[in-house]
């Protein structure tokens, strides 16, 4: 056995309980240092680990992934996040706390595998908790290496060995087995539907993402050119892989020409054509109705390419003209591919954006001046991240504004989740008195 990887599960779930229970004595200001450990040994990794996530799943690109490893490992709240409430009055003091909860079960995805584990850990170690890894297999081998790197580096800080632990394979009968383990005490699932209906009946407490399908509004008081310029950066990003990227972008009549000549001068190949449509359909989407694994992550170069369509410049996205029940608008592809709709007005743009958002409630992003417009969009879309007049990368944290995170809870309810979450709420009452008021 390789340190922190166990070939079965009960010995994975049993180290991770013995140190859980070590973990739980360590003080506040050891749990920081444990952090800051695992931030210092993975700090100079970021681009090594892209380049063999890249090499392993076959999608997205290594500037892009390095990007979001160095926000997983820099901008993940720690000890902070575990923010204490205290109500005082003349008969006590009530105070109210973030305590660890164990055992963690940890799914992860095989988009962003390396800043997922890395930001959830982190997380889950601030809130006082030890971990089990269970990687997507497209993602096994860089995920194993990130799990020891971080066990080794936690271990030369507080002499607690397998904190973090993962398995030698990745099956969905370990995965399944580890959610329903009774020393498991927490699932976080920012896996793949499967996963998802496992964790969901696991009979533990869950915190889980869903899927997602992003919308992007533009309205005629845009400032047209930083929205082409911001929404091609987040939907760009990785070759789309992120689930908070822009899929699909809906344009009043009346900003729609000015948008489409800003988006070609951002690198973008637009499509209108039905010819051309046809082809990156018959590509890109299955005779089923499925989304084309294989073209998942490539970029926008690979999937004209695939498709028989020649372009003289490097293209970062692919932007098709189509309406609302279009295969590209209803599936999220996960690809530099992103439908664009045209409608009368904001009103039009708004119930669109609903529809294909699907009830989601995952995320959406608005480019306006109005402020009427971007109150009415908020409120109605009721998504867990919502941007305004700015890319989909800042509703991650992918700005000097705001903490990191890459599991954003919609079908449990937290949204975007970090430390304080991965707790459990205590309470603690002292009679007679203590207000100093």
């Amino acid at each position: 056995m390789i340190s922190s990887i166990y070939s079965s599960v009960t010995d994975a779930v049993s180290a991770a309980k013995t140190a859980s229970i070590k973990y739980a004595e360590l003080t506040l200001n050891q749990r920081r240092e444990v952090v800051e450990a695992v931030r210092a040994a993975l700090r100079p990794m970021a681009g090594e680990l892209a380049a063999l996530t890249v090499a392993e799943t076959c999608m997205g690109n290594e500037a892009d992934k390095t990007e979001k490893i160095r926000l997983a490992i820099e901008k993940t709240p720690g000890v902070e996040d575990l923010i204490s409430e205290i109500n005082t009055g003349d008969h006590g003091m009530t105070l109210y706390e973030l305590a660890p909860v164990g055992v963690v079960c940890a799914v992860l995805p095989s988009t962003s595998p390396c800043a997922t584990l890395i930001n959830n850990t982190i997380g889950m170690l601030a809130a006082g908790n030890s971990v089990v890894h269970c990687p997507h297999p497209r993602a096994l081998r860089v995920s194993q290496l990130v799990t020891v790197v971080i066990s080794n580096a936690v271990l030369s800080v507080c002499n607690i060995p397998d904190l973090v632990v993962t398995l030698h394979e990745s099956l969905m009968g370990y995965t399944k087995e580890i959610m329903s383990h009774p020393d498991v005490d927490l699932v976080v699932c920012t896996g793949c539907a499967d996963s998802l209906n496992q964790a969901m009946a696991s009979g533990k407490r869950v915190i889980a993402a869903g899927p997602a399908n992003p919308v992007a509004i533009v309205d005629e008081t845009a400032n047209i050119r930083q929205a082409a310029y911001d929404i091609v950066r987040g939907a760009a990003f990785d070759h789309n892989l992120m689930c908070t990227s822009e899929k699909c972008m809906i344009v009043t009549e009346q900003a729609a020409d000015a948008f489409i000549y800003q988006l070609l001068k951002n690198g973008v190949y637009y499509v209108k054509n039905e010819e051309e449509i046809q082809k990156l359909l018959k590509v890109a989407v299955t005779e089923d109705l499925m989304v084309n694994k294989k073209l998942e992550g490539k970029s926008a170069d690979r999937i004209l390419a695939s498709a028989g369509i020649s372009c003289s410049s490097p293209v970062k996205l692919i932007v098709v003209e189509t309406d609302k029940t279009h295969p590209f608008v209803t599936l999220e592809l996960l690809m530099p591919l992103v439908p664009l709709i045209k409608v009368s007005d904001f009103d039009e743009a708004l119930e669109t954006a609903l529809e294909v958002e699907q009830g989601l409630k995952h995320t959406a992003t608005i480019h306006s001046q109005c402020i009427s417009h971007l109150s009415r969009a908020a409120k109605k879309m009721q998504t867990s991240v919502f941007v305004k007049n700015g890319p989909s990368l800042l509703g991650v944290g992918f700005d000097l504004e705001g903490h990191a995170s890459f599991t954003v809870a919609t079908t449990t309810g937290e949204g975007t989740a970090t430390a304080r979450h991965f707790t459990r709420r205590r309470r603690c009452t002292l009679t007679d008195g203590f207000a100093l008021r």
